[in-house]
């Protein structure tokens, strides 16, 4: 058995990590129609599989009281007035829209865990697996990941559906270190790998 035929439409849930206005518009160079491609796919067979989809996105309240003067990254955030909720910056873009049933997670650090509700969301369907896609590679999803490996998580990275403005650090990542905490794999590869899954708990 392979990594990937361990994925369990029950048990996994597929995270897209800050795909919202400002991090395309800082945080991503060239056309994003590849990136789009393969995570909709992943979506969309995730979605006919029954299997939970989580949006995450960075936000603060006005006044950023989730900062701290010794976060460097936040405070610079907090300093040039950006990624409030009040804002169409963080909003998730719409060529990957939330359905009303999908759950949509604010998160105040780079990893969606600390101060969220998404390990009782996760819990609450009983997943021990994720699905990653996320921008940028050596922020949110490779701080999401470090966390979700700690926290005993089967994990599974959309080597397409994740972006990074540094090339060399994206495959350095998705090459070397996150093949040590988890499962590389391309959209088609995920996408095939969920509809055996539910082919064979419904043959």
């Amino acid at each position: 058995m392979t990594d990937l035929d361990e994925i369990d439409p029950r048990t996994t849930a597929l995270l897209i990590v800050d795909y919202v206005r400002f991090v395309f518009e800082h945080h991503f160079h060239g056309d994003p129609a590849g990136l789009f491609s393969a995570a909709t796919a992943v979506l969309e067979a995730a979605r006919q599989a029954g299997m939970l989809v989580v949006f995450v996105r960075p936000g603060f309240r006005d006044g950023y009281p989730e900062v701290s003067n010794r976060n460097k990254f936040a405070v610079a955030l907090r300093e040039s007035g950006s990624l409030l909720l009040s804002s169409p910056e963080v909003e998730i873009d719409p060529r990957v829209q939330p359905r009303p049933e999908e759950p949509i997670v604010t998160k105040h650090r780079r990893s969606v865990f600390p101060g969220t509700d998404i390990e009782q969301i996760l819990r609450s369907r009983k997943v021990d697996s994720l699905i990653l896609a996320g921008i940028a590679t050596g922020g949110a999803v490779l701080s999401t990941l470090c966390d979700a490996a700690d926290r005993d998580y089967r994990l599974f990275v959309l080597r397409d559906a994740c972006s990074d403005t540094d090339e060399e650090v994206h495959r350095f990542l998705l090459d070397k270190f996150f093949p040590r905490r988890g499962q590389v794999a391309s959209s088609m590869e995920v996408v095939e790998a969920i509809k055996r899954a539910s082919k064979s708990r419904n043959p």
